[in-house]
């Protein structure tokens, strides 16, 4: 699957990167959370909305959302990309930006989201109503279930039936993540937490309590890609892209073969094979923490450990700051923050650590990156791996 990509393998770069609002914001719309991490993006690279020929967005309102962008924006892309795959779709975003680049179809392409979840007019209650009639799933909805923590518990629960996962291993994940958050000065929530801590806390969704679960912030997020030939004349360090491929399987988690294995088996492994890389040569990894099962099930499905494996392998801080394995460097969905969809922060995360900016957090000579995006209850995955000139 891989290999019919190869031709791409590190001929695009993205050269700008951008986020605006992230944490508590009120009174900002989703748009104009969007347009400030854009116009940071864009300046980020050197580029005026002007030079801007390719666009790539979605929204989980809006189903023409693309539009509207345009308009806000003032831009007349030849290029469209509106593909909507929940919290993966701006990882995903990435191979048809590409081919589009490669194809001469635009020479710049905006990929860009912004969220108001936090402090959006409508309550909780509202939103998931809405959400009912965008995205209907007749076999799950009739039941009203608290969705999306009833679903990821569903799969943290067979993960622990079927392997001995502990939910002190799941805790480990969020404890993780905190540490990261702790070096890193744009995180929502910094304060000090404890395995203890994450066990003890309210009861979301059995076994996850509400540290198991990610945040739930405000943020718009933003980056440029454009062909690697221009980058390397543009203002910032280009950070090329490897590898990249998108896999679905199921909508409902309910229709999936194996609550405990997911289509990231089958975009990772593509994605490595286009990259030529495995995981044994990725440096930092960014992965979709919308609660803790994810990062055990993505480090298994990404093939960082054999399946089952999750739990133990993070024990003993081993994913945390000073750990075997950087993982969630800026803290994650868990403590970072979570606009809804975070796949793109993840990729924004992994641009400034190839870039050598990400301050005390910083992972040291930090050569590649691996961005995963997790979309609906687990049901669309991608991975990106990205890397340094170094690691062309």
């Amino acid at each position: 699957m891989g290999g019919d990509r190869d031709f791409l393998r590190g001929g695009f770069a993205i050269a700008g990167i951008g986020t605006f609002g992230c944490g508590k914001v009120p009174g900002f719309t989703d748009m104009e959370l969007l347009a400030g991490a854009a116009k940071k993006a864009v300046a980020d690279a050197g580029l005026t909305m002007r030079d801007i020929d390719g666009l790539c967005t979605a929204s989980v309102s809006a189903p023409m959302w693309p539009m509207a962008v345009i308009e806000h924006l003032g831009i007349r892309p030849g290029f469209i990309d509106g593909t909507m795959l929940g919290g993966s779709s701006f990882i995903a975003h990435l191979m048809p930006a590409m081919l589009a680049l490669h194809a001469g179809q635009c020479n710049a392409v905006l990929v860009c989201y912004g969220s108001a979840q936090r402090s959006a007019p409508l309550n909780r209650r509202e939103m998931a109503a809405s959400r009912r009639l965008l995205d209907p799933q007749p076999y799950e909805h009739p039941y009203e279930p608290m969705l999306p923590p009833t679903a990821y518990a569903l799969s943290a629960a067979r993960h622990m039936h079927e392997f001995g996962t502990t939910r002190r291993q799941l805790a480990e994940v969020a404890v993780a993540a905190r540490g990261w958050a702790q070096l890193n000065p744009t995180a929502y929530d910094r304060d000090p937490l404890t395995i203890e801590d994450v066990l003890g806390a309210r009861m979301v969704s059995d076994p996850l309590t509400v540290r198991d679960c990610c945040l739930v912030t405000d943020g718009g997020g933003a980056y440029v890609l454009v062909r690697a030939d221009r980058a390397k004349d543009m203002p910032r360090k280009p950070v090329h892209v490897l590898g990249n491929a998108t896999a679905c399987w199921n909508r409902q988690i309910s229709s999936m073969h194996d609550l405990t294995r997911t289509a990231a088996v089958e975009s990772g492994s593509a994605a490595f094979a286009m990259a030529g890389l495995s995981p044994s040569d990725i440096d930092v990894l960014e992965l979709y923490d919308a609660f803790t099962i994810n990062t055990l099930l993505f480090l298994e499905d990404l093939g960082f450990c054999a399946k089952g494996e999750g739990g133990p392998f993070v024990e003993g801080g081993a994913i945390a700051p000073g750990g075997r394995l950087p993982v969630n460097t800026n803290g994650g969905g868990l403590s970072w923050g979570h606009p809804g969809m975070y796949g793109i922060f993840a990729l924004i995360e992994a641009v400034e650590q190839l870039r050598g900016e990400a301050g005390e957090r910083q992972v040291a000579g930090a050569r590649t990156a691996l961005a995963h995006g997790n979309g609906g209850t687990l049901s669309s995955q991608s991975t990106a791996i990205l890397g340094t000139a170094d690691a062309l």
